[in-house]
């Protein structure tokens, strides 16, 4: 069931206040990084290790027109990404950039994250779904860099595969949808942006974003112990050393005029990223830009990666929103 939040500051910041902590480590997992954990903290972590080694990624067989492991920058072998197109039609096909989650840590961009964005494609979208370098091989900002060089080499090759340049959308799930959400409102802007990795003429602006329970800001994400632990990972240095490169990674940090509309869908059971950590960026963002800019979606029950997330019904939900904006 999904319930649509309208937000008001109340209850956001009521909501604030349940935010739990962020798990940016998940040992088990490929390059994953390991730390002291408390109780909650292996409770969680033994939850994501079940299901990143239990689902299923991405039939590559199933599809017939796709271009595999283009590199669309050259400072790492992880620069590299997959499109796929619709089975018939001749284009050029409205895009969407798919982004794995992981903790920063792990994912890819064929496992079982992406197979549920790929039902866009018989809607009529092509899915272009990247990989970027993980914690262990590059902090903060690089993930970001690597998304808007990502975005870029779209743009610059879009002839070439088919896809719209102009009707270009962003989703991505957990770590995914914080770099989904951090490029949509920074995107045009040239800030957290490396254009010497390519194509600097071409624009990171997108028409639209989907951010699937992502990590809005790295000050407010709980247990403080927790935050130094992991997210010194990501960022290297700890939120007392370095509050500024925390508040750059949080997407609710640089709300601006000129935000593309986004779709928020987050579960009241999620125990990896507390569901006010999306309610209050919902409210800002409503607050800021007004009510057109964002849609608030709760799902009732629905916990980190739920499955609820990937019924027919609900994938349907997504593609009607970024129909909406994109055709």
């Amino acid at each position: 069931m999904i319930s649509r939040l309208n937000g008001t500051p109340r209850l956001a910041a009521a909501l604030r206040i349940l935010c739990a902590c962020l798990i940016l480590g998940t040992g088990g997992m490929a390059h994953a990084q390991q730390g002291q954990m408390t109780d909650k903290g292996q409770q969680v972590e033994e939850y994501l290790r079940g299901i990143f080694s239990s689902r299923k990624g991405v039939d590559v067989t199933a599809m017939t027109r796709k271009w595999l492991d283009i590199p669309y920058a050259s400072l790492s072998q992880a620069e590299k990404l997959d499109i796929y197109l619709p089975e018939e039609g001749g284009g050029p096909f409205p895009v969407i950039l798919a982004i794995h989650g992981g903790s920063f840590t792990a994912g890819d961009k064929r496992d079982f994250q992406i197979v549920p964005m790929l039902a866009a494609t018989r809607r009529g979208y092509a899915v272009v779904s990247i990989n970027y370098r993980l914690s262990g091989e590059a902090r903060f900002p690089a993930q970001i860099h690597d998304v808007k060089a990502a975005i870029r080499w779209v743009r610059a090759n879009a002839a070439r595969y088919s896809l719209a340049a102009d009707k270009l959308a962003l989703w991505g799930d957990s770590a995914g949808g914080n770099l989904a959400a951090l490029a949509g409102v920074t995107g045009g802007t040239g800030v957290l942006e490396d254009k010497a990795m390519g194509n600097p003429e071409q624009s990171s602006q997108a028409s639209a974003v989907v951010d699937w329970y992502g990590p809005i800001d790295f000050l407010t994400m709980g247990d403080p112990r927790r935050l130094e632990e992991k997210g010194n990972k990501l960022i290297g240095k700890t939120s007392l050393e370095a509050p500024e490169l925390y508040r750059a990674a949080s997407p609710e940090s640089h709300i601006r005029p000129g935000v593309p509309p986004i779709l928020i869908q987050h579960g009241d059971a999620d125990q990896v990223i507390a569901l006010g950590q999306s309610v209050h960026f919902a409210a800002r963002l409503r607050a800021a830009l007004g009510e057109k800019v964002v849609a608030l979606d709760v799902l009732k029950g629905a916990d980190h990666l739920d499955e609820r997330f990937t019924t027919p019904e609900n994938i349907a939900r997504v593609l009607d929103f970024l129909d909406g904006h994109l055709r």
